[in-house]
């Protein structure tokens, strides 16, 4: 089960984030992206799903052979052809995961894949002894969890784990869940399930009502020693869990979850959501926690006179800790005289009380016209005492 102090990040960037619509990515872009997730130091990396394509196999083998250091998994539906590929691709790897899964709930058995809750339980029971007899460390998911009848996902996993599966999943594929539902059905498995308490229970959530963070942190604090997540939140509809914001959530509240923490080398954030976000076309919105462009920008004067005298006044987390360089002060219509002051000696210009007066007025005036006060604008009001910058 590992050490129950420390979360195991599973990075799942690579194949569920790739799902997202327009994220697809060559095999040398994703061999950039899993090199940078060593950096990051997660645990494990589900490099793709080997049965989806010729080519996702191939990027899969091709990570497993040439990153070190870190786990890597390949996901497969509960069948042999599945499984045969997911091996194929990672048997290489210095530590390879089969991340095998089945439908649990009855919208899927029944309209998705025609089976009976019997059929699937069997299915489970022989698609995990076939893997578990390739490879040692097996993942066994029962897809749309958190829509499934509680007493029939124990039995699933009992049979599960009876089987061979190391690590099970309850994901909440569909984002429907709401963090006291997902924290309870956590302690349930727990409580029902045989040898449960002999492997790693992981949460795996999407983001269809905003909550996949919130109901990640809910199952840590129910015994989830594993977390599926992927860079920026990257996913399927409205993606999974982000990764920065479940690391951060620990690092900062430790208090909520009795001190566990992962392994991540939390200053790589930065870097890692910039590459995905490049590679992948899909922009990061600026008000994302911890790696958006305005997580550590301060426009409001309140806010920048409390920064200038304590950073923590408005800063849970230092901007260096996810790898950004500094605090930034955005100069708008907002600010105070504080800020002015501040930005202004960065730039070379100390002024005294009247002429800091004078230009905080003509400040106002430019704020009120135009988004953006650049540097070039604050140097001229600076140096010039009269009239206002040409371009606004």
């Amino acid at each position: 089960m590992g050490d129950p102090a420390v979360v195991k990040i599973f990075d799942t960037t690579l194949r569920d984030g790739e799902q997202s619509p327009g994220a697809t990515m060559t095999t040398e872009e994703k061999l950039l992206v899993a090199e940078q997730l060593v950096r990051l130091n997660v645990d494990i990396i589900e490099a793709g799903f080997p049965a989806a394509s010729p080519g996702d196999l191939a990027a899969v083998k091709a990570i497993a052979q040439r990153v070190y250091g870190v786990a890597v998994a390949g996901l497969a539906r509960a069948n042999i052809n599945d499984i045969d590929a997911a091996w194929e691709a990672v048997r290489e790897a210095e530590q390879p995961v089969i991340h095998v899964f089945l439908a649990t709930s009855d919208i899927h058995l029944k309209h998705k894949l025609g089976l009976s809750q019997e059929d699937a339980l069997e299915r489970v029971k022989a698609m995990v002894t076939y893997a578990r007899n390739l490879c040692a460390t097996i993942e066994f998911s029962a897809e749309d969890a958190t829509r499934s009848d509680w007493d029939y996902l124990c039995r699933v996993f009992e049979i599960a784990i009876q089987a061979g599966a190391t690590t099970v999943n309850i994901p909440d594929t569909v984002g429907y869940t709401l963090p006291h539902e997902y924290e309870a059905l956590f302690c349930y498995l727990r409580q029902r399930v045989p040898g449960i308490e002999h492997v790693t229970m992981s949460a795996h959530c999407h983001n269809d009502l905003g909550l996949a963070t919130a109901n990640t942190l809910a199952a840590i604090k129910a015994g989830a020693r594993q977390v599926e997540v992927t860079i920026n939140g990257l996913g399927e509809r409205a993606g999974n869990t982000a990764v920065e914001e479940v690391v951060m959530a620990l690092r900062t509240r430790p208090d909520c979850f009795g001190g566990v923490d992962t392994r991540i080398q939390s200053n790589e954030f930065l870097a890692a959501s910039q590459l995905v976000s490049r590679l992948t076309s899909i922009p990061v919105q600026p008000n994302k926690a911890v790696v958006g462009a305005n997580a550590f920008a301060h426009e409001a004067g309140i806010h920048q006179d409390g920064m200038l005298k304590n950073p923590l006044t408005y800063e849970i987390m230092t901007p260096q800790s996810v790898g950004w360089a500094d605090t930034r002060l955005v100069l708008g219509k907002h600010s105070g005289r504080h800020g002015l002051d501040a930005r202004l000696r960065q730039l070379g210009h100390k002024l005294n009380a009247e002429q800091l007066r004078v230009a905080y007025r003509r400040f106002v005036e430019l704020a009120d016209h135009k988004k953006h006060v650049t540097d070039a604008d604050l140097i001229y009001i600076a140096q010039d005492g009269m009239g206002t910058p040409a371009a606004i």
